[in-house]
């Protein structure tokens, strides 16, 4: 009886020491899942997930920003719920536990919008993209692109923003002002610039016609190589006044101009538009930029080659490589030969 009693003491010990690391062990799980503050005065901290970062990742990223008490505890939890996390910038106050900063990732629910100006769009087309995306309406963004006082302040001699409107990846907030947004681009157009050595000292001028010149270039262009002789070629012809020729500028009368469809042909008739961005019909420099040029199109502008070319002529349109001549007659044998490889179906 005596050994039962002593053996019932020991079941009840090892029981009772069982209960209380499992409760010890819960607290602890509590506490490395709870919220590091609990002081609503703490500001929330900017989180950002970049596409294909992993939970160990994020992880290690939210314990070194204190937003979490523990990385590992983290990620076992996030396993347990299958967490998968969406790309984007977050806000995260330090009064959310892990439970929450994983529902909130999981969400999608971010305080910044992903926006990407591709390379050669126009004022009126990213306008229309940040309407679609929720930001603010393309009127909106057309008239700040606009604003006279703006424009003086950052010394553009035109009438808008069209080729300062620097393409690439933006962190915008729904509602935003456009002047904010305007100004955001702007100033990327500007830090951009400022690592091209030809840029420095230009004035005003010279320098938006270098932007008039990259915007046509950054249309024409397909193969980055190539962008440098493209420009060659309009300089040449600006040189000698020839017209410049380039269908990228009837095609921005057609669709910016007169509003219509991107045409699957140039036809004569478009040729034969007054309008004195055709290049075709007038010598010199468009009156401005037909696009946002990107950083390969204004070096080609701002740093080209002297080469003799003065033609150049589309060889492969399914890579975009051009063919580059001295004279018209060969820039029209180029174009014969070609017309009869395609006639021979090679």
């Amino acid at each position: 009886m005596k050994i039962f009693r002593v053996c019932i003491t020991i079941v009840v010990s090892l029981a009772a020491a069982a209960l209380i690391a499992a409760i010890a062990a819960a607290g602890t799980a509590l506490y490395l899942l709870s919220p590091v503050s609990h002081s609503a005065d703490d500001a929330p901290v900017r989180f950002e997930v970049a596409e294909g970062t992993s939970v160990r990742a994020a992880a290690a990223r939210l314990a070194e920003l204190g937003l979490i008490r523990n990385a590992d505890v983290f990620s076992l939890y996030a396993r347990y719920r299958n967490l998968v996390i969406k790309t984007g910038i977050y806000e995260i106050p330090p009064l959310l536990g892990v439970p929450e900063i994983c529902a909130l990732l999981e969400s999608g629910k971010q305080e910044y919008i992903t926006f990407v100006v591709p390379e050669g769009l126009t004022l009126s087309k990213i306008a229309r993209r940040l309407e679609d995306a929720g930001i603010m309406t393309g009127a909106q963004f057309i008239a700040a692109a606009h604003d006279a006082a703006m424009l003086a302040e950052y010394g553009i001699p035109a009438d808008s923003f069209e080729g300062f409107l620097f393409p690439d990846t933006y962190f915008l907030e729904p509602d935003m002002q456009p002047e904010r947004v305007v100004r955001m681009m702007a100033d990327t157009f500007f830090a951009r610039i400022a690592d091209i050595e030809q840029a420095d000292g230009m004035s005003a001028a010279e320098l938006y016609d270098t932007v008039i010149l990259a915007s046509i270039v950054e249309r024409e262009y397909r193969i980055a190589d190539e962008a440098p002789l493209i420009a060659s070629v309009f300089k040449n012809r600006l040189r000698e006044h020839i017209g410049l020729y380039s269908c990228a500028t009837v095609e921005y009368i057609i669709t910016e101009i007169h509003g219509l469809p991107h045409p699957d042909v140039i036809t004569y008739d478009d040729l034969e538009d007054d309008n004195p961005y055709n290049t075709y019909k007038w010598a010199g420099l468009p009156p401005g930029p037909i696009s946002n040029p990107g950083l390969i199109a204004l070096k080609a502008a701002f740093d080209t080659p002297e080469t003799d070319y003065y033609f150049f002529r589309l060889i492969d349109e399914t890579n975009g490589a051009h063919y580059f001549s001295e004279s018209f007659d060969e820039h029209t044998e180029a174009g014969r030969v070609l017309h009869t490889k395609k006639a021979a179906g090679s």
